[in-house]
């Protein structure tokens, strides 16, 4: 049976579509997932994300620990910060990537993804022996709400007391600071998945249904809507980022996903991995991550083969739909290096027939600052 959040009831009350996601019953759309796309784009939306895992690690040793589980160095991430990073297999697959949140002196909060989070806690298990670290797995009692889109921070600032009034506006991306919303003790991190200005909200689960309500109202004038997956999947898709089981995987290293940057090779002698990824980076990926632009009107989807211009496979697409942004279709693939360059025009096999479509940089979309 599929596990649900703390705010199950408020989405069947607000009419939502559900589906499975990571073992989640998860609200896939409330009435227009096209509507909820926009409204993210140009007013704000509010997504119950509260599937994700959450990870508390603490004690003398807890960066010392991260850095070794992890392949960013996180021991370099100040108090109040937060990093993108990614936990690889020994032999440089990825198992997840993930967010990890510098709280105070010898604590960190690490958030994996749904269908990761119990992967990701055995693998921290297995990694600590030898650490002096605790770790807490808080993602049964944790609910995390996101609103995100270019309203979002006059909705907070509509919740939030003075304090939050007083360092809200000054908050900086991917940071993070514990405020009272709406009367609620919650930490505040301007981090999300859409490419839009957000924050991710994170509270007790008896306190999620309050602050949802409390939001939503504040937020409803100002053309705030609930936002389910669907809308959520095509807004990251815009803004080109990855997602576990699309374009992340075991099979693949991060060096092939266009994320070596972010595995600290030069700055770190030793974390799981470190030498085949390494090695990976001097000889350079097989593949490689790219985006697809449509040239047509007929959207490529996750699975399709991408073709040359010679009919031959060179790749396969991960991620695809028609952008409601822009106006074109859109999709992610992983292509062979010789096909990979950007300009270069391929085609999609669309059920037979072959869909043109020219190699661009990721992201297709980004927002105005």
């Amino acid at each position: 049976m599929a596990k649900t959040t703390a705010l199950h009831g408020v989405h069947e009350k607000l009419g939502a579509h559900f589906t499975d996601f990571g073992g989640w019953d998860m609200p896939l759309k409330y009435a227009s997932e096209l509507a909820e796309h926009k409204a993210v784009r140009e007013a704000a939306g509010i997504f119950d994300i509260s599937h994700m895992g959450e990870i508390r690690v603490t004690g003398p040793q807890a960066a010392e620990f991260l850095d070794h589980a992890l392949v960013g160095r996180i021991s370099a991430v100040k108090e109040g910060k937060a990093k993108y990073s990614l936990i690889v297999a020994e032999d440089g697959g990825i198992i997840d990537d993930l967010i990890t949140y510098h709280v105070s002196e010898g604590e960190y909060l690490v958030v994996p993804n749904a269908g990761n989070a119990a992967t990701v806690w055995d693998e921290f298990q297995s990694r600590s022996k030898g650490y002096d670290v605790e770790l807490r797995n808080e993602t049964e009692e944790t609910s995390l709400i996101a609103v995100q889109g270019p309203r979002s921070e006059e909705i907070l600032l509509a919740v939030g007391d003075d304090a939050v009034s007083g360092w809200l506006p000054e908050l900086s991306y991917y940071a993070a600071r514990r405020g009272v919303l709406a009367g609620h003790d919650v930490l505040v991190a301007r981090t999300g998945y859409t490419g839009e200005d957000g924050f991710e909200l994170y509270v007790p689960n008896a306190e999620a249904e309050d602050l949802w309500g409390a939001l939503l109202a504040a937020g409803e004038p100002l053309g705030l809507v609930p936002c389910g997956l669907a809308a959520r999947d095509s807004l990251r898709l815009e803004a080109g980022m990855p997602l576990y089981g699309n374009e992340l995987s075991r099979e693949v290293t991060p060096v092939e996903a266009g994320l070596g940057g972010v595995v600290a090779t030069k700055s770190k002698e030793s974390f799981v991995g470190r030498e085949v990824l390494a090695a990976r980076k001097e000889s350079g990926p097989e593949k490689k991550l790219v985006g697809l632009k449509g040239q047509g009107r007929r959207a490529a989807r996750k699975g399709y083969t991408v073709l040359d211009a010679d009919g031959k496979a060179v790749g396969e697409v991960t991620s695809g739909a028609p952008s409601p942004t822009l106006g074109y279709p859109v999709a992610m693939a992983y292509v062979s290096n010789d096909a990979a360059e950007i300009g270069a025009e391929l085609a999609v096999d669309l059920r037979g027939k072959a869909e043109p479509f020219t190699v661009v940089e990721l992201p297709f979309y980004r927002r105005e600052k």
